[in-house]
């Protein structure tokens, strides 16, 4: 057997490495795009124009919550909705990406008690088709992940039903 020979085996063995490592790599995105889909099945709501305004179709998740992605002045996000909240509350980490201004200081009660918010104005609110303007909202320090809390400052603009594991809401023409 030649030197050339074992080299050979050693380029093959360490392509075969990377191979599966690649496509270990491949297989793990893939099921986080399957789980991140699972979790908010809303990346890309479907809306309807209707004579009167526009519907947008939400999906319930697994868990039993309703998560969407929209946009806040036009960057990308995930909004829970919430009835429950006052307010659009925003957790700060994200506030100034978003180019929101934090307003005067106050305090809001939340399920975890007490917390601290400030208020601010979001100029452009987008969930599919629906698109509003000047919501009242809260930049809220305490609030940890990634997702905006969609409340009834905005969801009052609204009407919304819920049908099965559907929410539809509705956005009539002024």
């Amino acid at each position: 057997m030649s030197e050339a020979q074992p080299a050979t085996r050693r380029v093959g063995t360490v392509m075969l490495v990377l191979a599966w490592v690649a496509g270990l790599g491949l297989a793990a995105n893939w099921f986080a795009g399957v789980e991140e889909r699972k979790r908010n099945p809303n990346q890309n709501p479907v809306s309807l124009r209707t004579e009167s305004g526009v519907e947008v179709i939400l999906q319930r998740n697994p868990q039993g919550h309703y998560l969407a992605t929209g946009r806040i002045n036009g960057r990308e996000v995930v909004f829970l909705l919430d009835t429950g909240a006052t307010f659009v509350a925003v957790p700060a980490h994200l506030a100034e990406g978003l180019r929101l201004e934090r307003g005067r200081a106050t305090t809001v009660i939340t399920a975890n008690g007490p917390a601290q918010s400030f208020t601010t104005r979001i100029d452009a609110l987008e969930l599919g088709d629906i698109r509003l303007q000047g919501v009242e909202a809260g930049i809220v320090p305490g609030m940890t992940g990634d997702e905006i809390l969609l409340g009834m400052s905005a969801l009052r603009r609204l009407d919304f039903s819920q049908r099965g594991g559907e929410l539809i809401l509705r956005h009539y023409r002024d």
